[in-house]
């Protein structure tokens, strides 16, 4: 069993446990030291006793990251069809699973999920373990937790990755909690520290104004989210080949307390932000919410998206559904068009990745240049109007 004790015939009263605790979980009683419920067993107050009196046992939890082995990626699919996401996570996971030496393992679940299994191992999958259950047709939180949760008992994988989407962001949580493990969310960056097999996993923190890396010492699997289109995708390579294994799961699937009624595709000119391959987005230099008609007309010409910054949309200008940024959507296209948009830190935090980042902008020391690939200093209502027109003279466009 894992614990923590005071040896209070070791423990003088000295008090230098107390500045050592993080969490504010250590008290002196009667002179000596008690350990309150806050504690999370983190071991700071171990190394901070000079009299040794503090002692932690970690025995079983170490047992079972030795156990730990393998990279897994969840495989979000819907109606058969794999996220885009998956293939980033994929081609993060290979680049992992290739400096510990362990198998890169693709999970996907669902129910008549076609060749979405192939395909994930032509994009990377040593092996794909594939739960399928008339349970799992449609996604909901419980049935995919219990069919999750029994896979991963019975095998134990080292690191375990989502995607950040909504699915995600509720499945995740949920399965680390009844793993009793920790759970790193919307990740920017991952990597392995070879030597521990420790996962690095690295997020903004603060409002953005600072990158923390995240480990988890103790327990297993390792688990994060993923920002969507801050991983590169991972190719394709159809002489590829893996092992395909399916899995039962249907014992460990308890009946859902919820369940779905319908579900409702989202019609007319829907924003996909996170399939786009190009982007215009306007920020709180455009003055005026009719002024995004300007952005239209040039994401139309150039057949992409509109974006917007998190000033604009919290003015009302444009819906949430557009934001791009650290509180909006992780977004990386092929070129990014910053219009009016100044570049603090929350914003760039989600389109930085993108391949091409074109500034415009009448302040020639706006943040936003430092991360441009090209910058225009002008008035964007000069310069949209000579773009778009541009754009279209040259698709040969009325």
């Amino acid at each position: 069993m894992e614990g923590i004790r005071i040896v209070l015939a070791k423990c003088e009263g000295c008090e230098a446990c107390l500045s050592a605790c993080p969490y504010g979980a250590l008290s002196m009683v009667e002179g000596k030291c008690t350990i309150g419920p806050t504690c999370t067993l983190c071991g700071a107050c171990v190394d901070g006793c000079p009299l040794e009196a503090i002692e932690l046992t970690v025995e079983k939890r170490a047992e079972a990251a030795q156990e730990a082995n393998g990279v897994w990626v969840y495989a979000e699919q819907r109606d058969g069809r794999v996220a885009g996401v998956s293939y980033e996570l994929l081609g993060a996971g290979r680049v992992l699973a290739d400096k510990l030496g362990q198998e890169l393992v693709a999970v996907v679940a669902g129910h008549g999920l076609g060749d979405g299994p192939q395909d994930l191992v032509q994009h990377g999958a040593d092996r794909v373990l594939v739960a399928e259950h008339p349970a799992l047709a449609h996604f909901l939180d419980e049935p995919y937790t219990d069919a999750l949760f029994h896979l991963v008992r019975a095998r134990k994988p080292n690191i375990l990755l989502f995607g950040a989407t909504s699915v995600g962001r509720s499945l995740a949580p949920r399965l680390a909690v009844r793993l009793g493990t920790g759970l790193t969310a919307d990740c920017t960056g991952l990597d392995v520290e070879v030597d521990t097999g420790l996962l690095r996993q690295t997020r903004p923190a603060f409002g953005g104004n600072i990158m923390a890396t995240i480990l988890c010492p103790r327990m297993r699997p390792q688990m994060a989210t993923v920002r969507p289109r801050v991983m590169k995708r991972a190719p394709a390579d159809s002489g590829r080949r893996g092992d395909i294994e399916a899995v039962d799961c249907g014992e460990a699937i308890r009946p859902a307390r919820t369940r779905l009624m319908q579900a409702v595709e989202e019609g007319g000119d829907s924003v996909k932000l996170e399939e786009a391959d190009v982007i215009v987005s306007g920020g709180r230099g455009l003055a005026d919410p009719k002024h995004f008609a300007l952005i239209g007309e040039l994401a139309r010409a150039l057949r992409g998206a509109v974006g917007a910054s998190r000033a604009a949309v919290d003015a009302g200008w444009i819906p949430y559904s557009h934001q791009v940024g650290q509180t909006g959507k992780t977004v990386g296209p092929k070129v990014y068009i910053a219009c009016g948009i100044s570049g603090a830190v929350q914003h760039l935090a989600g389109m930085q990745s993108s391949d091409i980042i074109v500034a415009i902008n009448k302040n020639p020391d706006a943040p936003i240049f430092k991360a441009a690939t090209y910058g225009i200093v002008g008035d964007l209502f000069e310069v949209i109007p000579a773009l778009t027109a541009a754009v279209r003279k040259l698709a040969g466009d009325s």
